[in-house]
């Protein structure tokens, strides 16, 4: 998105929403279920946590777990803390603000890499190189992406995946991936069409509405929240064709 403007603009749509992507924590269980056994201990690192809705879902999940959530955005980390603080687990949930890209974390220093829908920022298979030094032997990385579900999409939808994620293939095509870049593959699932709207889309649509009022007469937010609105509506028209898969695998 050009413009600092714009940026801003499109950082508010995203405030105050429970997750910063499709998910929700029947898919967060299902995808720690396929990363086997794990220490009772575990030391986890969440890349991109947002406000940190997953990041708890795994605490509750693996209770002796010691857990690093960390997101670019500094007011998506104080969300995370005070939500910890909520739910009784800021002793061993910490929150803080990081760049995926460059994570001053020393080797081996954790068991499990957990990344819901921000990997493509980097690149997948970027992501899945930088991360691996960071995991202890026969560590787990668990991340979820934008995949074609089917061949043959409308034009107009290739091409506005096109211009927002022209990395994304399907499939096969990221199995294939992980194991190139030397996992074991563990499992993958599609989520499950719910676990776009409950979380994300339909409180989406909600601020947008309300931010509709606060931009009157603003093109360049106009701009952005016309652009919010189209995603919607593609996911509501096209979601046969394209999904998020969850794809765990083993250092």
């Amino acid at each position: 998105m050009q413009g600092q403007k714009m940026r801003e603009i499109f950082a508010d749509v995203h405030s105050d929403l429970p997750r910063q992507g499709p998910g929700n924590r029947a898919s967060t269980e299902r995808a720690l279920a396929m990363a086997g056994a794990l220490p009772a201990d575990v030391r986890i690192l969440d890349i991109a946590c947002g406000p940190g809705m997953q990041t708890l879902d795994l605490a509750d999940l693996l209770p002796k777990a010691t857990i690093v959530a960390v997101d670019m955005r500094s007011d998506f980390a104080d969300e995370g803390r005070r939500r910890a603080a909520e739910r009784g687990v800021s002793d061993r949930v910490e929150f803080a603000q990081g760049d995926m890209r460059a994570l001053a974390f020393p080797p081996a220093s954790f068991d499990l890499i957990w990344c819901e829908g921000a990997a493509y920022i980097m690149g997948v298979e970027n992501a899945l190189g930088s991360w691996r030094k960071l995991l202890s032997p026969g560590g787990r990385i668990a991340l979820s992406d934008a995949v074609w579900l089917r061949d043959g999409a409308p034009r107009h939808l290739q091409d506005w995946w096109a211009e927002g994620y022209p990395d994304m293939r399907d499939v096969e095509g990221r199995r294939d991936l992980v194991r190139a870049c030397g996992y074991q593959w563990l499992g993958d699932f599609v989520l499950p069409v719910e676990a776009w709207w409950e979380h994300y889309y339909n409180p989406m649509a909600d601020r947008l509405n309300r931010l509709e009022l606060k931009y009157a007469g603003d093109s360049e937010a106009k701009s952005v929240l016309q652009g919010c609105r189209h995603e919607i509506a593609n996911y509501r028209a096209h979601a046969a064709w394209y999904g998020y898969v969850f794809l765990v695998m083993k250092a």
